[in-house]
């Protein structure tokens, strides 16, 4: 960062005024004192400190700057806390102050370029690769509750109505927390698909529950039941029967019972005619024979 210079009646003044113009604190503070304030002779011919300073260029200052020039090009009056976790390589920047509904923008989008602007400011002389997150008025929190019930409505959508839907194009950050809310059900599953910036989540059901009906929300009961049958059939031979009612089931295995008595009856009574039948006409024969005389 450039050098600055400020005048000011004592050097303690010219150090808040430098403090004042960079919107940091005095451990963040690089200064010389070129001249210092003199009083001249009776209080006339005095001469002003003067100072040259400038920012110590650290991760969070960097951010803080950048920032603070943003706000001032906007005219919005906004304060800044800085927080960097070097062991994490993250830095967290909440902002606070009037009118931060301009700062979020249409679903956050102007948040999400501000954040993007200052990950580049941040990463440009690092050596590693710095995580920026950039909120205010908590709305990171307030837009992940939103996500999570969005996506937990559409599933069950399309749990009923067994057909994908697409949602509207979202950033890394967005398609992530869709993901993780339906990670764990049953039924449906979750990719992305397009380019960005109009890269979106499609929540559609799993494939292998695709051709299953669904009940509730649930895949319904199969209503046709396995079972192997011991006549007429071979062993292991598959076969289907529809779901039955006990009293019809009862009814229908009497009729069958009736049925198949009645039939034997009548076939054995045929039988026994027709042997009854065959000696009655042998024995008619005999006695239609004349009867030989000696």
């Amino acid at each position: 960062m450039e050098w600055r210079e400020i005048t000011a009646k004592t050097v303690d003044e010219a150090l808040t005024n430098a403090m004042l113009e960079l919107g940091t604190t005095i451990e963040n503070l690089e200064y010389e004192i070129i001249e210092k304030e003199t009083n001249g002779f009776l209080g006339m011919f005095g001469k002003p400190a003067k100072i040259k300073f400038r920012m110590i260029i650290t991760t969070e200052n960097t951010a803080k700057r950048f920032l603070v020039d943003v706000f001032n090009a906007m005219g919005i009056k906004a304060s800044t806390e800085v927080v960097f976790d070097k062991e994490n390589a993250t830095i967290e920047i909440n902002v606070d102050g009037d009118e931060m509904g301009v700062l979020i923008g249409k679903r956050g989008q102007t948040l999400d370029s501000l954040q993007y602007l200052v990950s580049l400011v941040v990463n440009k002389n690092s050596e590693n690769y710095i995580k920026v997150k950039l909120d205010t008025e908590n709305y990171r929190a307030r837009r992940k509750e939103t996500l999570e019930n969005l996506a937990k409505n559409i599933a069950f959508k399309v749990k009923r109505t067994r057909k994908p839907v697409s949602l509207e194009p979202m950033n890394p950050y967005e398609r992530r927390i869709i993901h993780s809310a339906l990670q764990n059900d049953k039924y449906v599953e979750t990719y992305s698909e397009g380019e960005e910036p109009y890269r979106r989540v499609v929540i559609n059901v799993k494939k292998t529950l695709r051709d299953v009906k669904y009940t509730n929300n649930k895949p319904a009961n199969n209503t046709y039941r396995k079972d192997y049958s011991k006549d007429g059939n071979k062993e292991g031979q598959k076969t289907f029967h529809k779901p039955y009612n006990n009293n019809s089931s009862s009814t229908n295995n009497s009729n069958n019972s009736n049925a198949s008595k009645s039939s034997s009856y009548n076939k054995n009574y045929s039988m026994d005619y027709k042997k009854d039948y065959e000696k009655y006409k042998e024995s008619k024969e005999k006695k239609e024979q004349p009867v030989e005389t000696v």
